[in-house]
């Protein structure tokens, strides 16, 4: 992906954030803020300690920003609202484990404990992911069917739509989670975990093979969604000029 298609693309995505914010430096920390979870999320192959680091820091910051009275409350808000509270899941994760390694205390480190915080980036990827899709998908109605998609792109659609993304990011931890618990149990053989555990490692691995699926279909539709953006942006602007 050029530098230059980037910054058109991020332009164009701004203009969803249209009626947001009341002041420009306002949206030009959403931008940086979108451009920076994009990269995260839908660009980098996995995260590093730098990326992380910088989104969580970039999600307070916003998070701040949107609780403004000078912020109103738009579709996309809504989303990127979603967006930042899912590195609170980094945080607890974060946290947890920091807890874990300085305490004196002896806690018993069994498989529940480190799957749980392992899931929880899971899930803040993959709400991520999803959520940054719902903002491309919102920045292509706009550019392409912008009377056609307004009944669409409310407040109340984009709230149940976080939701439902969370609730779905929820069940598919719970039941990763439940894995791991029982593939590590020590009495694999005796009573209910022997009868549950073929169940749940089959339905575990069809989640992680779907969900791997999904995330590559979720970085084509954006690279699609990135350029027809672009292209229309690059066409409006020389038939301008000529």
């Amino acid at each position: 992906m050029g530098k230059a298609s980037t910054g058109c693309f991020v332009q164009q995505m701004c203009s969803s954030l249209a009626g947001i914010s009341r002041e420009r430096d306002h949206m030009k920390d959403f931008r940086r803020y979108l451009v920076l979870k994009y990269i995260q999320y839908l660009v980098l192959s996995s995260s590093n300690a730098i990326s992380t680091l910088l989104g969580v820091l970039g999600s307070g910051y916003v998070m701040l920003i949107l609780h403004s009275s000078r912020v109103s409350s738009k579709s996309t808000a809504v989303f990127i609202s979603s967006l930042a509270r899912a590195d609170l899941l980094i945080f607890v994760s974060a946290v947890a484990e920091l807890f874990l390694w300085t305490s004196s205390v002896a806690v018993p480190r069994t498989a529940f404990t480190p799957a749980l915080l392992q899931n929880l980036l899971v899930a803040n990827t993959h709400i991520s992911a999803l959520l940054l899709s719902c903002v491309a998908m919102e920045a292509y109605l706009i550019t392409f069917f912008p009377m056609e998609s307004r009944s669409l792109r409310t407040v109340r659609n984009a709230r149940l739509t976080s939701k439902a993304i969370w609730l779905l990011v929820a069940a598919e931890c719970t039941l990763l989670q439940v894995d791991d618990v029982l593939t590590s149990s020590t009495s694999p053989s005796c009573g209910l975990t022997a009868w549950l555990l073929p169940l749940s490692s089959g339905a575990a691995a069809l989640l992680r093979a779907l969900s791997y699926l999904l995330g590559i279909l979720l970085r084509i539709v954006n690279v699609y969604i990135y350029y027809k953006i672009f292209f229309s942006v690059s066409n409006r602007s020389s038939v301008r000029t000529k």
